[in-house]
């Protein structure tokens, strides 16, 4: 089909930006991926019947060169007429298999054995080999900038207004611990995800008839897919293992657009903190060639407005009744669409922020505009420790002085004969960060190379886990798949 012709923004726009990405979310989120994943959990079901010698020898190499075969519009065409879809691709590996082999296809299995394993097994891949990369890449490129400006000046906001010093890459950091805790998140949650293979009502009630220990078989068969059995199941597993993970994925969303709209807003006229890369053939504005907009962070922050709410069906998708019931069968084939949300936006967000535009000077600028005001708090502080009975009434009270914002307040408190007492018992260390409040900025700096360093410890600890596994892939060691 034309790319163009699809419904969905993800396929006609957004993979058009970038068609590699587009390859790698079609090798595990497809139709066809899913369909793939399927035919692997039946394989590892035959394979396991082999060892437990219900099987003949073979079967699963027969089973296996079968499932190679088999193609979606093939057992599309099949569901056309059973009107079933995992009963249409059993009769699409039956037809290619010997006729002694055939029995040992889907047995002892519901079709929910099949769909749920298959599920658990892309959304883990699925994560492990898309969603993570792309967040430690987003991570890398985070500690990289707040590494870069950690003794940047930036004014620190609350509620939209001057707050207090901190520095831009202290600002920085604290989306590093953010994104840097989700992804641990994630990680715990793509390992908690379970499979099944315990029959129509999750009590090995057909695979008791031959096999003297079914629940050994089935961790057996799951054991081949790199998955562990859930405790208990009913035609279904437990919910709960991709709700987990669902919400790993949506919260770890949030704190990209966080960020993003904290760096749109940096990049208003008014500030004019931070600035995307603007290619020379750029556009921004159809009408107005002078406009630069923050259009990449714009767009993560849309998509997550368009994602998050999905949350609320995975919710609801929690209950089924009577033990199984068909109602999160629509609604669960969109949840893939979540994953390529994010990666495309961790994606997005790496690019712009490897080129990310730092402007010192307009944040040194804001910084010392606010310079005579944000002094108040280290004044109230010290004149607090300096023994004033109401130190911050005083000082509040000095702020609305006809002069305060012209005048750096320590020369009004110097005026002020209730304060000038108090500021006579101040050492001179204690004095000279009221002369430069510019300078008050607390731990930032070192806070800011604590957080750095944890993260990069995590990058690397993780790096070398995935080289080592790349070495045991390519000396013939069997990786978890």
């Amino acid at each position: 089909m034309d790319r163009f012709a699809n419904l969905s923004p993800l396929d006609h726009r957004y993979a058009i930006d970038d068609p590699e990405l587009f390859a790698a979310l079609s090798r595990y989120l497809s139709e066809e991926a899913y369909l793939r994943y399927q035919l692997e959990v039946e394989v590892a079901l035959v394979r396991g019947l082999v060892e437990a010698g219900i099987a003949p020898a073979g079967a699963a190499e027969a089973v296996a060169q079968a499932a190679a075969q088999v193609t979606p519009a093939e057992v599309a065409a099949e569901e056309q007429r059973t009107r079933h879809n995992v009963r249409a691709l059993v009769n699409c590996l039956r037809r290619r298999v010997p006729e002694e082999v055939r029995p040992f296809i889907h047995w002892s299995a519901t079709s929910v054995d099949i769909l749920d394993t298959a599920r658990s097994l892309q959304y883990r891949d699925a994560t492990r080999f898309l969603v993570l990369p792309a967040l430690r890449d987003l991570l890398g490129v985070w500690i990289d900038i707040a590494r870069r400006e950690a003794e940047t000046p930036q004014i620190g906001r609350t509620h939209g207004q001057h707050a207090v010093p901190i520095t831009f890459g202290f600002a920085m950091a604290w989306y590093v611990e953010r994104l840097g805790s989700r992804l641990l998140s994630v990680e715990r949650a793509v390992g908690a995800l379970t499979g099944k293979m315990a029959g129509a009502v999750g009590a090995y009630n057909a695979a008791s008839l031959r096999l003297p220990d079914p629940e050994r078989f089935e961790a057996t068969v799951l054991g081949y897919l790199g998955l562990r059995p859930a405790a208990i199941s009913t035609q279904i597993v437990p919910p709960e293992p991709v709700l987990d993970w669902a919400h790993a994925l949506i919260s770890t969303f949030g704190v990209l657009a966080n960020f993003a709209d904290d760096m749109r807003h940096l990049q208003r006229t008014e500030i004019g903190e931070v600035g995307e890369a603007f290619a020379p053939e750029q556009v921004g504005s159809s009408t107005m060639p002078h406009k630069r907009n923050p259009w990449n962070f714009e767009h993560v922050k849309s998509l997550w407005k368009a994602f998050v709410p999905r949350i609320m069906t995975v919710y609801m998708d929690q209950i089924s009744e009577h033990q199984r019931d068909l109602t999160n069968s629509a609604s669960g084939r969109f949840l893939p669409e979540l994953v390529a949300a994010l990666v495309h936006a961790a994606r997005r967000l790496e690019k712009v922020c490897r080129v990310l535009v730092v402007d010192r000077a307009r944040m040194e600028k804001n910084l010392r505009d606010s310079a005579p005001l944000f002094a108040a708090e280290p004044l109230y502080i010290l004149l607090a420790a300096a023994g004033h009975p109401d130190a911050h009434e005083a000082v509040r009270r000095l702020t609305l002085h006809p002069e305060a914002g012209k005048l750096p307040l320590l020369d009004l408190a110097e005026r002020d004969a209730e304060t000038a007492a108090y500021l006579a018992r101040l050492s001179s260390a204690e004095l000279e960060v009221l002369r430069h409040p510019e300078r008050y900025r607390g731990r930032a700096v070192e806070k800011t190379r604590a957080v750095v360093a944890r993260w990069e410890e995590y990058l690397t600890e993780r790096g070398e886990q995935a080289d080592a596994t790349g070495s045991q892939v390519a000396s013939g060691v069997k990786d978890e798949r």
